[in-house]
C-alpha cells in the first residue's frame, strides 16, 4: 500500500511563508491528480489545491494567490508553497489523491502548520 509522508511545516508568523513536500513509497503521481488538504482545530478537513497529472491547478478561494501547488512525478513528490501566511491557515496539512481513495493511499501523519498573530 502506498505511504504518503508529508514534512515542511512549522511555526511561523503572519505574512511568512512555509513550503511543505510530499513524498509517496509508491507510483500514484503519474495518473492521479494531487491535492494538499487541511484540517483545522474542530473544522473538517478541506481540499486546498489540485494538480492533475497532466499539471493543471486549482486553488480553494482562501488561498488563491497565496498558495502554489507542483507536482515532480520523476521524484514522487508533491509540493505547497505557502507565501502571505494568515492564522487561519493554521491546520494540519496533508497531500493525497483527489478524489482520495483509502485504497489507494491512506492519510498519513500531516505536517503541522502554525501561524501567529
Amino acid at each position: 500500500q502506498v505511504q504518503l509522508v508529508e514534512s515542511g511545516g512549522g511555526l511561523v508568523q503572519a505574512g511568512g511563508s512555509l513550503r511543505l513536500s510530499c513524498v509517496a513509497s509508491g507510483s500514484i503521481f503519474s495518473t492521479n491528480a494531487m491535492g494538499w488538504y487541511r484540517r483545522a482545530p474542530g473544522k473538517q478537513r478541506e481540499l486546498v489545491a489540485r494538480i492533475s497529472s497532466g499539471g493543471s491547478t486549482n486553488y480553494a478561494d482562501s488561498v488563491k494567490g497565496r498558495f502554489s501547488i507542483s507536482r515532480d512525478n520523476a521524484k514522487n513528490t508533491v509540493s505547497l508553497q505557502m507565501n502571505s501566511l494568515k492564522p487561519e491557515d493554521t491546520a494540519v496539512y496533508y497531500c493525497n489523491t483527489v478524489p482520495q481513495d483509502s485504497g489507494v493511499a491512506p492519510w498519513g501523519q500531516g505536517t503541522q502548520v502554525t501561524v501567529s498573530s
